[in-house]
């Protein structure tokens, strides 16, 4: 049986997390109250940088991997964050790519080393026999994903809440489903358990953001 991405809430320490059961009348208060206790936040807990990721599958057609392994990925995840910490603040999860956020340590911004072993730790589980060009032959690679990741430095809440929302909006983007809510692969439903969208959130709008897709 697939797990969804809520089995990721293990691993998932966003924001919205430090005040747990409270509800916000709307979620424009939500994030105003979010920009003033992250301050002490980030003072008490040492946070660094926050980055909005997409990586993709080497081959995206018809490729279903990710969804079809994702008790594997999440285990990539999870390896990874115990090795070098980082803070997941938001993901989904399609057939062919991820979107994500992530916080890093002060002084420890090396996310490309981080991806290198999630990557690698997730191909070392899925069985060979994906194509692979001569160039990733002769370095002895994998081509289960593509080298590069598109990566963007958050630069203020404001930044930080578009790029939720796109994560969170993305499988409706793609034509995945109609409704946000039917996605299973995605931190969409920890932020609706706490308050931040309403269960209909997304529904006929857009959200976008230049995402490297």
């Amino acid at each position: 049986m697939l797990l969804s991405l809520r089995s990721f809430r293990v691993l998932l320490t966003p924001l919205t997390y430090i005040h747990v059961g409270q509800v916000h009348r709307s979620r424009e208060q939500f994030f105003q109250t979010w920009i003033n206790l992250m301050t002490e936040y980030r003072r008490a807990h040492g946070l660094g940088a926050s980055w909005f990721f997409t990586v993709n599958l080497a081959e995206r057609k018809d490729n279903h991997l990710l969804v079809t392994h994702i008790d594997e990925l999440r285990r990539a995840f999870q390896y990874t964050k115990e090795k070098h910490p980082f803070r997941l603040d938001a993901v989904v999860v399609l057939p062919d790519h991820l979107h994500c956020i992530w916080t890093l340590p002060p002084g420890d911004p090396n996310f490309s080393m981080r991806w290198n072993l999630l990557k690698g730790h997730f191909s070392r589980a899925i069985g060979k026999g994906e194509r692979i060009s001569q160039s990733r032959l002769k370095r002895r690679e994998r081509g289960l994903w593509q080298r590069r990741f598109w990566e963007h430095l958050l630069r203020d809440q404001g930044d930080f809440n578009r790029h939720v929302d796109y994560i969170h909006w993305n499988p409706a983007k793609h034509g995945w489903v109609n409704l946000v809510a039917d996605w299973p692969h995605s931190s969409f439903h920890d932020y609706v358990a706490r308050g931040i969208y309403p269960e209909n959130w997304g529904g006929g709008e857009v959200f976008d953001v230049r995402a490297g897709e």
